[in-house]
């Protein structure tokens, strides 16, 4: 499949059931909490996609201009909340895709979204955007294995999709990667254009006269998830990390690992599902 197939194809991004219900439980009550709404929404890559493509609309006339979640609910009525959530909820029969474990891509997802927030305030980056481009920038990889299912399970057979090389494996395999498929959607769905941008560049920030630091931000953040998920040596860690981003930026190793702690999954690097 050609890119530019698979951006024009018809998927539906998969939630995480339990938000959704806790979402919707919220949004009953007589007083919903706007600020557990917002932190809800934040935990679920494919609902914080939904909640920015409707806020970037045409509808709202913000498009291009909206960051995060919090900006999104500043301008969206509870009304268009609730719709969002039942659609959601309705599409919970499609939340199986082939070759991931959603689980454990939620958690990474969310991973990232913390270690990019916490880098970006190290360089003076918006730390909204950073969170937001973070939990999202694989929903490209969630897009190939959904509508590329049998080439994603053969590309899997030689590596896995949270192996640092991955990016650099599905070019060779497609002709794109996960983040341009990431920033496709981005761009298609009207995000803010720097937040498509990072999203483009993540795996290879600063190359061609390219510079957005916020594409580096997400490509150190990626690395120490996908690091920290695979269990890597001290020696691991030294030998693997984008010294290159982080010099641009001014960050070293020891500042992206002395972020705070998380409860890193570690899932196998074989060819068992992520």
């Amino acid at each position: 499949m050609e890119l530019q197939a698979l951006l024009a194809a018809h998927f539906v991004l998969p939630s995480i059931p339990q938000v959704i219900a806790l979402l919707l439980s919220e949004l009953e009550r007589a007083e919903p909490d706007l600020k557990k709404i917002s932190q809800l929404i934040s935990t679920d890559p494919a609902l914080t996609t939904r909640l920015l493509q409707l806020s970037n609309s045409e509808q709202f006339k913000l498009s291009g201009q909206i960051h995060s979640v919090s900006e999104s609910l500043a301008i969206l009525g509870l009304v268009d909340v609730r719709a969002m959530a039942a659609e959601a909820a309705s599409a919970a029969s499609f939340k199986a895709v082939p070759g991931l474990h959603l689980q454990r891509f939620w958690t990474y997802s969310l991973n990232v979204a913390k270690v990019a927030r916490q880098l970006a305030g190290e360089v003076g980056q918006n730390q909204q955007a950073a969170f937001t481009c973070g939990l999202i920038h694989a929903i490209g990889e969630l897009a190939i294995h959904i509508c590329m299912p049998q080439q994603a399970a053969e590309l899997q057979r030689q590596i896995h999709p949270l192996d640092l090389d991955r990016a650099d494996a599905e070019r060779s395999a497609f002709g794109f990667c996960y983040a341009q498929v990431s920033a496709g959607l981005a761009q298609k769905w009207h995000f803010p254009q720097a937040m498509i941008e990072a999203l483009e560049h993540q795996y290879a920030p600063f190359e061609d006269e390219v510079y957005e630091p916020l594409a580096g931000v997400i490509h150190l953040a990626t690395w120490r998830a996908r690091a920290m998920a695979a269990k890597l040596s001290e020696r691991a860690l030294a030998v693997t990390f984008p010294g290159a981003v982080g010099e641009v930026l001014g960050i070293d190793i020891d500042t992206v690992l002395d972020q705070d702690p998380f409860d890193w999954f570690a899932p196998s690097t074989s060819s068992a599902p992520l």
